[in-house]
């Protein structure tokens, strides 16, 4: 009977568990995680690209509000790349990568998006 026992992590070894993976049980593909690059590598390389692009190691809490309709939605984007396996650290990398790419685009001036957005 012993042999149909599921085996116990061991917790104090360096590999740390996916917490997607352990709520949802769908293990990785072989190789999965050596195919995919990070956020934060991608981050990283642009920020080489550009000098002083904004991206700091430093990080800072912000607190201000959001509607529940975007948070929600932003939520689930989270949650359906966890599971798709796209190698992304946390929501806030997430966000500091939308965030990015939002000031990218008002930095276009008339053809942002974003501005055109806002005139509306």
């Amino acid at each position: 009977m012993a042999a149909d026992r599921k085996e116990t992590p061991d917790f104090f070894e360096d590999k740390s568990l996916d917490p997607v993976e352990t709520a949802t049980g769908y293990p990785k593909k072989p190789g999965q995680s050596a195919s995919k690059r990070s956020f934060a590598s991608e981050i990283d390389k642009s920020s080489s690209a550009k000098p002083n692009a904004g991206y700091s190691a430093q990080k800072k809490k912000a607190g201000f509000y959001i509607s529940a309709d975007i948070l929600e939605r932003f939520t689930h984007k989270f949650y359906e790349l966890k599971l798709a396996g796209v190698a992304i650290e946390n929501k806030s990398t997430l966000l500091e990568l939308a965030l990015a790419f939002a000031l990218d685009d008002m930095d276009k001036g008339t053809e942002s998006r974003v501005l055109q957005r806002l005139n509306t």
